[in-house]
């Protein structure tokens, strides 16, 4: 059967539905549902919880998929690139940063990007479609999945490939999911959503779910957000500030800016100060990310000393700021550098994870 529904790809109700319409109570929902997300299982004949006739029978009706995981490439510095080739052909780019105590999973929401952000080598794809909820949820299995025994995959950021609130949808039906007490074991209060600044979306983001907000600004106005970023032709910064300003933030949490430093074109002292001035008002903490530089980018990144200098004066003015210096360069999976493909580097190696399941029972 080609038209039987996948699985990954149906909300918790959802999933209670179709289990009702097989005859079964709605506790055969949550059962099937560990199954696919504690255990991250995909053949039904593992579910030894329910009997061999439903096993059977949901085999003949529905179907559970997973991303195929074509590669994972290994940086000097512990960071792991995943390349998936998805069912249609394409390709996505998810990336695990090793923190000091827990991993990060950096999550791609589209197959390509339509932002055309001029410094991020994911806008030269041009936008492919979208992923759908189970794409992006087989993402968060499969790094669960090839982890080592001792790391534990704890924080989600939605900063790859991808505008994640031109797929608000399926990102928000991921994001229930994968927070779903007793299910992957992830928390909201570790999930950061980013945006380039899709001011109508920001709204109905906080309305859906309580969750981190990362707004990648990288510009302290309109002119050179212009020339940057072209979004901000269409949601200029006032309009955004509105916006950020009315979102409902979690309790004890903060908005994250992100701000990447180009020299010569955002990184002055006196782009801090006019930086600081924008921010006035808003609950946000700050993250300083030097251009990561690649093949035929137009821009370089900040020397030491403007750098230091361009935190001095926000820290002077009060600001939380943090400086990104990102991971995984030597193999491309930097801050701004997915473009999924294949690539005959050191540390490539097959894309069989470790751990076929994670957290078997």
């Amino acid at each position: 059967m080609t038209d039987r529904p996948d699985l990954r790809n149906l909300s918790l109700d959802e999933l209670a539905d179709f289990m009702a319409g097989l005859g079964e109570k709605p506790f055969r929902a949550r059962q099937v549902a560990k199954w696919l997300y504690q255990y991250g299982r995909t053949d039904f004949e593992d579910m030894t919880d329910l009997s061999k006739a439903l096993r059977t029978r949901l085999a003949d009706k529905a179907k559970i998929s997973l991303p195929k995981l074509a590669a994972m490439q290994r940086s000097e510095d512990g960071t792991r690139k995943l390349l998936f080739e998805l069912d249609d052909g394409q390709r996505i780019e998810s990336v695990i940063i090793p923190e000091r105590d827990h991993l990060t999973l950096c999550v791609s929401s589209q197959a390509g990007c339509a932002m055309g952000c001029r410094f991020c080598r994911t806008a030269s794809l041009g936008f492919n479609r979208n992923l759908t909820q189970a794409e992006i949820v087989g993402q968060v299995l499969t790094a669960k999945a090839v982890a080592e025994e001792q790391e534990k995959l704890t924080n989600l950021v939605f900063m790859g490939m991808g505008e994640p609130l031109a797929n608000r949808q399926n990102v928000v039906r991921a994001l229930k999911i994968l927070t779903e007490p007793g299910l992957t074991g992830i928390s909201r209060r570790h999930i950061s959503v980013s945006t380039v600044g899709l001011v109508p979306e920001i709204p109905k983001l906080g309305d859906e779910i309580a969750i981190g907000l990362t707004v990648s600004l990288n510009a302290p106005n309109d002119q050179i957000r212009n020339r940057l970023m072209p979004v901000n032709r269409k949601y200029n910064m006032a309009q955004l500030h509105k916006a950020l300003a009315a979102f409902p933030l979690p309790r004890g949490r903060r908005i994250t800016i992100a701000y990447v430093l180009l020299a010569g074109v955002n990184d002055a002292p006196e782009h801090a100060v006019e930086l600081s001035r924008f921010l006035h008002g808003l609950r946000v903490k700050i993250n300083l990310i030097p251009f990561n530089p690649y093949p035929g980018a137009d821009f370089d990144g900040p020397t030491d000393e403007s750098l230091e200098k361009f935190q001095e004066i926000l820290v002077a003015k009060n600001h939380t700021v943090i400086v990104r210096k990102s991971k995984g360069r030597d193999i491309s999976a930097a801050c701004g550098q997915l473009v999924g493909e294949h690539a005959d580097k050191k540390g490539l190696s097959s894309g069989k994870p470790r751990n076929a399941l994670p957290n078997t029972p």
